[in-house]
């Protein structure tokens, strides 16, 4: 959630950076009006109570002295109802407020690229050449179908359109990565392991950012608590410290959560329909970060690197892409993507993402440290990047690892977990 402080002092500012997103802010400034309506209301408060008080103190010197108490009654009834009318035009308004900035996305950090959509996002770098063959190409679903490994068929009977079935080997595959991707992060870049709950309350939602804006992607559960099920690893990772005051001799924080995350996909119908690369059900290693506000740059660089070495190490092509204004996420202020190279598809897709929210998540959840004994509680900044997506990590094995007859490697990194070379 946006700082309403710096609203008011960089009003225009504000609304300038918000509009490279591609929409009109300016209803900001309506927020402001409703704002200084609030804090005169405020003040008129005090003032009748303290009016009030005075004349609480007349009405029992009165009865002491025997004096007539009807008109100062009177007026003592007056000024609680007008108390109570501008206690409730104060509450009304603090609501309207709030949900005003719940809606408003973060600001665009103001160094990046301006721009409508993806086509517009600025490549940072690319690692390796993409795979080349000497034989027709196959896409990971019709491999997966050969191999017996990827049964789709029996997850829409199970479940319906964009499930799948791991098997045998393929199983194997995807549990595979996600424990090497956990020991990797924990072992080689010093992150503390996490598996959070898969169910996810509301409050959690509206703190991480996820609601009210993406409403519409949860599974919502039937249950009289609002419950939902988990979208990504970043909203249980991020609560974990929720109201909290953070030890800044702990600072940065580091997680690395794995967690099975459910999106209903709402708007993408007719896109990625074949194969796993967009699931309602799909596993997810998520890097976490809480920091102090100057070190959190220096941490998002550090956190891409983190997040590079998985397909460094899987020896897999990719970019990075510098995210535009119109593409970047509702909570974040800047994102790297990682985007691997599919060979079925002749292009790079997008398997991972890094970005840093500032405290935009922060403010929402309430999560603060404190620099000395003495100090004024700030916000952290929270950092959020996939370390993997699984299921696209197994995408881009299966098309890049493939042999001309239909099995495919497994990458040098793998094989311990895997208790074979090939899968065949």
């Amino acid at each position: 959630m946006l700082d309403l402080k710096q609203i008011r002092e960089e009003t225009d500012k504000c609304i300038e950076l918000l509009n490279r997103r591609g929409g009109d802010f300016s209803y900001l400034r309506e927020i402001l009006t409703k704002d200084e309506s609030r804090r005169a209301a405020i003040q008129k408060v005090e003032v009748l109570k303290a009016k009030k008080n005075e004349v609480s103190r007349l009405i029992g010197l009165y009865k002491r002295e025997g004096k007539d108490v009807t008109q100062i009654l009177s007026d003592m009834n007056s000024f609680s109802d007008e108390i109570k009318n501008l206690d409730e035009f104060v509450t009304r308004t603090d609501e309207e407020i709030k949900d005003a900035l719940l809606n408003t996305p973060n600001l665009p950090n103001e160094f990046i690229s301006v721009g409508k959509d993806d086509s517009d996002n600025k490549e940072i770098k690319k690692n390796s050449t993409p795979t080349t063959f000497d034989f027709p190409i196959k896409g990971h679903y019709e491999l997966g179908e050969a191999l017996d490994i990827l049964d789709f068929n029996r997850a829409g009977k199970i479940s319906g359109s964009r499930f799948v079935v791991y098997k045998g080997l393929g199983a194997r595959l995807e549990r595979s990565l996600i424990q090497w991707m956990m020991d990797l992060h924990a072992n080689e870049h010093g992150y503390v392991e996490v598996i959070p709950p898969y169910i996810i309350n509301e409050a959690s939602m509206y703190a991480s950012g996820q609601f009210p804006k993406f409403k519409e992607e949860a599974f919502k559960l039937y249950d009289d608590r609002n419950l939902y099920l988990n979208p990504t690893a970043e909203v249980p990772t991020i609560n974990l410290h929720r109201d909290e005051v953070l030890d800044v001799e702990k600072l940065p924080l580091k997680y690395v959560s794995y967690t099975t995350a459910f999106r209903q996909e709402a708007g993408s119908a007719g896109r990625d329909t074949r194969g796993i690369l967009r699931q309602h059900q799909f596993n997810k290693v998520e890097l976490i970060k809480f920091t102090k506000p100057e070190e959190s740059y220096d941490e998002l660089d550090k956190m891409l690197a983190n997040s590079e070495r998985v397909l460094q190490l899987l020896e897999l092509p990719y970019r990075v892409v510098e995210l535009c204004t119109g593409d970047l996420g509702f909570s974040m202020r800047k994102t790297f993507d990682i985007e691997v190279w599919l060979p079925s598809e002749n292009k790079y897709r997008e398997i991972g993402s890094i970005s840093n929210a500032e405290d935009y998540q922060a403010r929402r959840a309430n999560i603060k440290f404190r620099r000395a004994n003495d100090s004024k509680l700030e916000f952290v900044h929270t950092l959020n990047g996939s370390g993997l997506a699984v299921g696209r990590t197994v995408i881009a094995i299966m098309e890049n690892y493939q042999q001309s007859d239909g099995s495919i490697k497994i990458p040098t990194v793998l094989q311990k977990y895997m208790g074979v070379t090939e899968i065949r």
